[in-house]
């Protein structure tokens, strides 16, 4: 990759928590900053390290410890009993990194930390290194989980429609899935996780989003009120889908898996605007029922459908679905990118997660929305009421989405009219995503690189031209 010259360059330690969803955007950032002459070390835990693959050549990647090196979240058997080993061990680990660093000749001036981490906040005052706290989820969904921490949103959730500044009126299934199952313990600790990024961010130096100011201005505008250095720097997505800024950057270069190029030989041979994507993430999984209705849904479409199923998943397909047949193709993992971005795919069936949310956007392409969990259900309030650009399929009183519902949703996006109007939206914010990171006036891009600039006044550092 080519940086710009310098004389001597800034030095971020990344931080990311150990999930695909946190790491992929954070590792994203990071090149951005390369491209403009900052050094950047990866961070994460022992054994998501291990896991991840084709980390690109000049970010250097160290780790830190969860108290879990054998398993990580599997082998703590609870999300709670690993929150709260990572808790106490996370901050020694990490101070231990920073004075490996400052031993090497390679001292830190910097900490970009995954918001769910506030403690390495902590860390950085301690070492009077500069503190940037990076969110991985949207503005509306930190708005809510910030009242949450001020005591101003009470859980369990009393009133059925939530009024917060600058977001539309919320009812209860709006909200993220914590507030519809405050007895479960794994819910409550990672709701726990949510609120607590607030806990001292307000002591941040910088408070960075993964998104774009066009997508929320009224939240972002009102967000920037509370943490003046409140800025969004997204979407924090592969160069190449986007402004092309960073050659041949064509994936994320973390990942924990390995894509099949299968698919993509499938999607080369059907018509423009025919292929039903679907996938459900890497995170949830759903119940034998919820896969085989999903699994009917698609058949039943008879529309041409790619469907990724994870390996762990697929004992859940029905006995009577081919995984490969003269309409649908099953794989078990695909460049996600990739795909959204092949002239044949016409809409996507999503989980909604932040970044599936942020790459369809980004890439034009209308949703049939199936959230399941966390902040899922409020980006899919969001990508159907605010940013029209989706269908939310109906549940049953068992909270599972039926065969006929999805299949009805898929035609009705496929062969009428409100489908059009969707993908008009679609393109429309893929055009304000690429304006947002475009060095040419993009908001994000002037947010990234007043960034930039603090580190190098803050390390005393200048470009040499």
């Amino acid at each position: 990759m080519e940086t710009k010259a310098i004389a001597t360059r800034p030095h971020c330690l990344v931080l990311s928590f150990p999930g695909q969803g946190h790491i992929n955007p954070m590792i994203q950032f990071s090149k951005l900053l390369v491209h403009e002459g900052v050094k950047i070390t990866l961070a994460t835990t022992c054994f998501y390290s291990k896991t991840l693959q084709n980390v690109p050549p000049y970010i250097s990647l160290e780790s830190i410890s969860d108290g879990f090196h054998n398993g990580g979240l599997g082998e703590a058997g609870t999300f709670k009993a690993y929150l709260d080993r990572f808790c106490q061990v996370g901050p020694p680990t990490l101070v231990d990194l920073i004075e490996k660093l400052a031993k090497l000749g390679n001292p830190t001036d910097c900490i970009i930390y995954d918001s769910v981490a506030p403690w390495a906040l902590d860390v950085a005052k301690r070492f009077g290194i500069v503190g940037a706290s990076y969110f991985t989820q949207n503005t509306a969904v930190n708005s809510i989980y910030y009242h949450v921490q001020l005591g101003k949103i009470k859980v369990p959730l009393i009133e059925s429609e939530i009024s917060l500044p600058s977001i539309p009126k919320l009812q209860l299934c709006d909200m993220p899935s914590f507030f519809n199952n405050c007895e479960d313990d794994e819910d409550l600790a990672v709701l726990g996780l949510a609120t607590g990024q607030f806990s001292n961010v307000n002591k941040a130096d910088w408070v960075l989003c993964n998104s774009f100011y066009e997508l929320d201005k009224e939240v972002a505008d009102w967000t920037m009120k509370i943490w003046p250095k409140f800025r969004t720097i997204g979407p924090n997505i592969p160069s190449v889908f986007l402004d092309k800024r960073i050659k041949d950057d064509e994936d994320y270069g973390a990942a924990a898996f390995k894509s099949e190029e299968e698919c993509m030989e499938w999607l080369h041979n059907k018509p423009n605007g025919s292929v039903v994507y679907a996938s459900f993430g890497s995170l949830v999984p759903l119940d034998e029922e919820q896969m085989r209705e999903i699994a009917y849904g698609l058949r039943d479409s008879n529309h041409y459908f790619l469907w990724v199923v994870r390996t762990s998943e697929e004992i859940k397909l029905p006995k009577d679905f081919a995984k490969k047949s003269e309409k649908g193709l099953v794989v078990t993992w695909c460049s996600q990118l990739k795909v959204l971005a092949h002239e044949s795919v016409a809409c996507f069936v999503t989980h909604c997660g932040w970044n599936s949310t942020l790459e369809t956007l980004s890439l034009g392409v209308p949703t049939i929305a199936v959230p399941q969990w966390s902040d899922q259900i409020t980006n899919a309030k969001y990508m159907v009421d605010v940013w029209k650009v989706g269908i939310r399929v109906p549940i049953d009183e068992k909270k599972i989405v039926k065969s006929e519902a999805l299949r009805d949703c898929i035609k009705e996006m496929m062969e009428c009219e409100k489908g059009k109007g969707m993908k008009k939206n679609a393109m429309e914010w893929k055009s304000l995503a690429l304006k947002a990171v475009s060095d040419e006036g993009g908001s994000s891009y002037k947010n990234m690189i007043e960034f930039v600039n603090s580190l190098f006044t803050c390390s005393q550092l200048e470009v040499i031209t």
